[in-house]
């Protein structure tokens, strides 16, 4: 069959690599793809003419290609495209998709919505108020940190955009000098367009985040509901070594999360998996895609605290490696309604992924800068290369053939017997690739 893949980062490049080892898949067209999506066997990238698929015209012509090249299934990687209607509108052209309508999706593009929908169904969540006036929130910011009975819940504060903020949305404040400055760049200022005109406080939770990425079923004809989650892993959102400095799209990713015990998933299941799944029937949603729990676990008691309506970046790079299930056919049994019967497997061991970022990175950064590569040294430790804002261009001595074109340029992924030995063979990995003012932590997965 022949895959298209929307979407341009190292997520995409992983399901793309995934896609590509499938015997069920002929060839893959990547839109608009990056640097790396173009070196997989089966799959050439498609243009998109510099436009977004979020935008309506561009959905509409992707339609026509997949009707065009004869597109036999479609996995929308991204959220801002599901966000805005693409797979409400692929469906409605009877083209097979991988992804939750508009309806579903504002469980990640609201997050006033989401909390809502917490706990309309008994979620287990963080606590949380929403405010879509910067005075209210501002008085409200003011009550937690001077104490009372006003204040809902104690400093420090957890300030969200409502809606997408490419991962940029988050901010913990510490202090109330700090919240006040991030609720009036948010909602006065608006550093983040529309995404910051409506706040959600929310209280400061203490554990360890675990990410658990799941595939969805509910919708289809004739077909059993059903979430069926993967093996767990653990993003690095901040952008320096022992969690310091400000929050990012993610600095790297491990899989499974070593300490997410068999009690935790349990309770996982009972407290947020099912009733996650009893409120997508009853809103009626047709959700056939995946789902990115993120949660905060507390002896081995989890709370939500977001949802993502796709797979996670850069989980993705990391849970992907230890599938050994065919990614195609779970995609088909997703949009036939036989995932709960769908034989998933995994291999045993470890992943880790390191991301490596330009300069400047989650601020301005650079671009431009071509990606050399020691091949003899990377081959050795068996790692994967996953481009994220990477480009086709003129490498450098001993290049990868790609030029730096985003924050997150790349990531390296690594399997290990156990989570030691594929920390070790990442960075031994990461050691090989180097761009100018190339820079990552160091600290990915060392937990």
């Amino acid at each position: 069959m022949k895959a298209l893949v929307i979407g341009s980062g190292g997520r995409e490049h992983a399901i793309v690599w995934k896609l590509a080892r499938s015997e069920r898949v002929d060839s893959i067209h990547a839109a608009p793809g990056n640097g790396g999506t173009s070196g997989e066997p089966k799959c050439e990238n498609v243009e998109l003419f510099g436009r977004d698929p979020a935008e309506e015209e561009v959905q509409e012509a992707l339609i026509r290609y997949a009707f065009n090249e004869g597109i036999d299934l479609t996995i929308v990687g991204p959220e801002a495209p599901l966000a805005a209607g693409i797979a409400d509108r692929f469906r409605k052209a009877g083209l097979a998709v991988i992804g939750p309508g508009a309806a579903a999706a504002r469980l990640e593009a609201s997050k006033a919505y989401a909390k809502s929908f917490m706990e309309k169904y008994g979620v287990r969540a963080a606590r949380s108020l929403s405010y879509t006036d910067p005075a209210a929130a501002l008085a409200a910011v003011r009550s937690h940190f001077g104490g009372g009975s006003k204040a809902a819940f104690a400093p420090p504060l957890v300030i969200k955009a409502d809606g997408l903020a490419a991962g940029k949305g988050v901010v913990i404040a510490e202090d109330l000098k700090s919240a006040e400055k991030t609720a009036a760049a948010f909602m006065k200022d608006g550093v983040l367009g529309n995404a910051g005109k409506s706040l959600v406080l929310e209280e400061f939770l203490t554990g360890r985040e675990v990410s658990v990425l799941a595939a969805v079923s509910v919708g289809a004809r004739g077909g059993g509901d059903g979430i069926v989650p993967f093996v767990s892993a653990r993003d690095h959102k901040r952008r320096f070594d022992n969690d310091g400095g400000p929050n990012t799209g993610g600095m790297g990713a491990v899989a499974p999360a070593p300490d997410f015990s068999a009690a935790a998933q349990r309770d996982f299941v009972e407290s947020i998996l099912k009733p996650t799944l009893r409120g997508i029937k009853a809103e009626g949603f047709d959700y056939r895609g995946f789902i990115f729990f993120g949660l905060m676990v507390s002896e081995d008691r989890c709370r939500l605290l977001e949802y993502n309506v796709r797979l996670g970046d850069p989980e993705t790079q990391a849970v992907l490696p230890l599938m050994e299930s065919d990614f195609a056919e779970l995609c088909l049994a997703i949009l036939d309604g036989s995932v709960n019967s769908f034989p998933l497997s995994w291999k045993p061991g470890a992943v880790c992924a390191p991301v490596a970022v330009a300069e400047g990175y989650p601020g301005e950064y650079r671009r431009g800068d071509p990606v050399a590569f020691n091949e003899f040294s990377f081959e050795k430790t068996g790692a994967l290369l996953f481009a994220a804002g990477a480009v086709r261009g003129a490498g450098g001595p001993a290049g990868t053939g790609l030029r730096s074109a985003g924050g997150r340029v790349l990531a390296v992924s690594a399997y290990g017997a156990d989570a030691a030995e594929a920390r070790e063979k990442a960075y031994r990995a990461l050691r090989s690739v180097s761009f100018e003012g190339m820079d990552y932590r160091r600290d990915i997965g060392a937990d």
